[in-house]
């Protein structure tokens, strides 16, 4: 019965109306298909944009000087530098000055405190701990909420993440799209790690 079956099959399939049949539904499948999600594409489009220009974007960004790592005498640190650590305090030191508790020792005469140093009036610098040193001032807190209010749908995503000052600084600092040109060298090769509200200058090719 099974052999019989699959016989009348192959059959059926050298019939040109059959595959005629088999290609007009596999068509109206694809064309359906691509309509939908193009329906779909538009509809979120639309939805950005409404969200965009009637609903401000709730950063959940704090900025108070003081949180629960300060009160238990804890600190998160920029973890990464090699040489230095900058501390959420906004204190930079050598690594080998870090305490256990995760800060900077400020009894050590290089740690230095909301330190500017590589640092150009645009907001960009040549070292990345000084970068989250900087944005650490009190004083940039303004310059800082511009720029949120300012960011592009494309930065949501990474900025809403953010909850407080030290957290917006790291991700602000590190090296992102806004730092290249032509997606393979940085625009200014050596200020590379910009708190500003704009991306570096963009060198002559």
């Amino acid at each position: 019965m099974v052999l019989w079956g699959a016989v009348l099959w192959r059959r059926l399939l050298r019939k040109r109306w059959v595959l005629g049949v088999v290609f007009g539904l596999s068509l109206v499948y694809f064309l359906t298909s691509t309509f939908k999600q193009e329906e779909r594409m538009v509809r979120d489009r639309n939805l950005l944009q409404v969200q965009e220009h009637e609903q401000p974007i709730m950063w959940k960004v704090k900025f108070s000087s003081g949180n629960s790592s300060q009160l238990s005498n804890q600190c998160r640190n920029s973890v990464q530098g090699k040489l230095l650590i900058t501390d959420e305090l906004g204190y930079i030191c050598e690594r080998k000055d870090l305490l256990v508790n995760g800060c900077c020792n400020v009894n050590v005469p290089s740690t230095k405190l909301y330190s500017c140093e590589s640092c150009l009036p645009n907001g960009c610098c040549s070292v990345y701990e000084y970068c989250v040193s900087c944005c650490l001032q009190p004083s940039k807190q303004h310059l800082l909420e511009r720029f949120l209010n300012r960011a592009a749908i494309a930065f949501q995503n990474l900025f809403m993440a953010v909850e407080d000052h030290f957290e917006l600084c790291l991700a602000k600092c590190r090296t992102s799209s806004q730092s290249v040109q032509h997606e393979n060298t940085y625009r200014d090769p050596i200020a590379k790690y910009c708190y500003g509200e704009y991306p570096p200058e963009l060198l002559p090719v």
